[in-house]
């Protein structure tokens, strides 16, 4: 299975959030990408965000943010 364009925009966004300070969201306006828009509400409805426009991690989403940061720390490290 890989990656399809859909998926990776939601571990985008997750990989947005501050890891270090839960009480910190994010908030997706209107004018945004409407890909980012639409990988925001689709994460809302799997139950990883509080609100369809960000918000905060909910208590699965902190556990994807946290693998999704790890992973990409380490593909990313030299």
């Amino acid at each position: 299975m890989l990656f399809q364009q859909e998926l990776v925009n939601e571990l985008n966004v997750l990989a947005r959030y501050n890891l270090t300070s839960l009480q910190e969201g994010i908030k997706v306006h209107h004018d945004a990408a409407p890909e980012v828009i639409a990988a925001t509400a689709r994460l809302f409805h799997k139950g990883l965000v509080s609100q369809e426009d960000g918000g905060y991690l909910t208590h699965l989403g902190v556990e994807v943010a946290e693998k999704v940061q790890s992973v990409l720390t380490i593909l990313t490290a030299e």
